[in-house]
């Protein structure tokens, strides 16, 4: 386990090469073993390739457009050319995983103590899933990409995908066509505090 955890890498360019339904089955099956708050299990996954994933693709793109017309997000602005070059790295993957929230509320309504507190558990829980999902793939010698840019195209995904929950991150899967070095990483050190 700690090999595919050191292995892992955010792949961005993949091989046109399909993937055996098999291999997509291992790894959903890796999502499902996630442990999670009170064992709600709020994940659903939606597998989109072929025609689909061309229709995806087509919302994500006008989704993207009302995004810089119409923001859902202003303060990300910034960042919307990062989601421009994901939609670009998803068209070369051959399978998408969409991960969907089935006890989600919605992004934009306030929420009280007791939902916050809901939601936070139910994301760790799906963080969980594709954490499980991403190290499978790298143990199958798949590449992985956790997408979180489709917050760009939230409305127009969501609408898309139908699934009876809110949409929380996407995963590309494909054969790697590039092998990245690891990026930097913070220190044990810097990132730990002992308390005796």
């Amino acid at each position: 386990m700690l090999d595919a955890v050191i292995k892992r890498r955010s792949i961005r360019k993949y091989k046109e090469e399909e993937i055996p339904v098999h291999m997509v089955e291992e790894v959903l099956r890796a999502g499902l073993l996630a442990p999670s708050s009170k064992n709600r299990q709020p994940w659903k996954f939606i597998v989109v390739t072929g025609r689909s994933k061309a229709e995806m693709l087509e919302v994500f793109r006008q989704g993207l457009e009302r995004e810089k017309n119409s923001p859902l997000l202003p303060e990300s602005a910034p960042y919307i050319g990062g989601a421009e070059y994901t939609l670009q790295v998803m068209k070369q993957a051959p399978v998408i995983i969409f991960i969907v929230n089935t006890l989600g509320l919605e992004v934009n309504r306030g929420l009280t103590p007791d939902e916050r507190i809901f939601e936070l558990c139910n994301a760790q829980s799906i963080g969980a899933a594709i954490e499980n999902m991403t190290l499978a793939a790298t143990d199958l010698g798949l590449g992985s990409l956790w997408i979180c840019d489709t917050c760009f195209a939230y409305q127009e995904l969501n609408g898309w995908l139908d699934a009876g929950g809110e949409l929380i991150a996407a995963l590309a899967l494909g054969y790697a066509d590039e092998a990245p070095a690891a990026r930097p990483r913070k220190s044990l050190e810097e990132a730990t505090e002992w308390r005796y």
